[in-house]
């Protein structure tokens, strides 16, 4: 069984730049203390879909 890296990068980049913009986002624009970690542990841990989440959801309750 051969695997293709090249069918892999696109979702690993997607992943580190969803990453990045939501955990910049979540340090600047997030007052509450309590819920950051939270969403820090969501955004790293659950692959393309905790960013999202955060973006839907995280962002809506500020």
């Amino acid at each position: 069984m051969e695997f293709n890296l090249g069918l892999l990068v696109p979702f690993i980049v997607t992943q580190v730049i969803l990453m990045t913009i939501a955990l910049f986002d979540l340090f600047k624009n997030n007052p509450n203390k309590d819920s950051k970690w939270v969403w820090v542990f969501t955004i790293v841990v659950i692959n393309i879909v905790g960013p999202v989440l955060y973006f839907i959801i995280g962002r809506r309750n500020n």
